[in-house]
């Protein structure tokens, strides 16, 4: 059976099964809303019963869902509710540790050093790179149009 790419993704698509877009569009907001509010959940209790500032109980909210992530991709908690959430689980902090432990994981066979050390950062690092420069090109354009519209 030789075929062209249009004729093969034709074929794919007639034959892969359909997403229910709605149900998994409504998983994500709900588990990502939840981790969100849980945050603030955290936030609020710190603010009250700590004394902490909202910016010091957002910090202290963010690593403890940076440890809570990291703590359940190890134990192979994380990866069931990303399934089941889909996007909702990546778009809080709680993804981006996910992707730092699970390559730290996934590497670990290969030693301290060339393995954990060198491959920790192969899915955050793009993120990284690519979340940095977008932030400092949006400083730059918003320089520009500061000083052009004198806002």
């Amino acid at each position: 059976m030789n075929m062209d790419k249009k004729s093969y993704a034709r074929y794919v698509e007639a034959r892969a099964p359909r997403s229910p877009l709605f149900a998994d569009c409504l998983r994500a907001f709900l588990v990502g809303g939840g981790i969100c509010l849980l945050a603030e959940g955290i936030i609020q209790l710190l603010m009250r019963f700590a004394g902490m500032t909202r910016e010091d109980g957002g910090t202290l909210a963010s690593v403890v869902l940076v440890f809570v992530a990291v703590l359940l991709t190890g134990i192979g908690v994380f990866d069931r509710i990303a399934q089941f959430a889909g996007g909702g689980t990546l778009v809080p902090i709680t993804g981006f540790a996910n992707a730092v432990a699970s390559s730290a994981i996934d590497s670990r066979a290969e030693g301290f050093v060339l393995g954990v050390g060198a491959k920790i950062f192969t899915v955050a690092g793009p993120v990284l790179l690519y979340g940095t420069t977008a932030g400092a090109l949006y400083g730059v354009i918003y320089y520009i149009c500061k000083i052009a519209f004198g806002a």
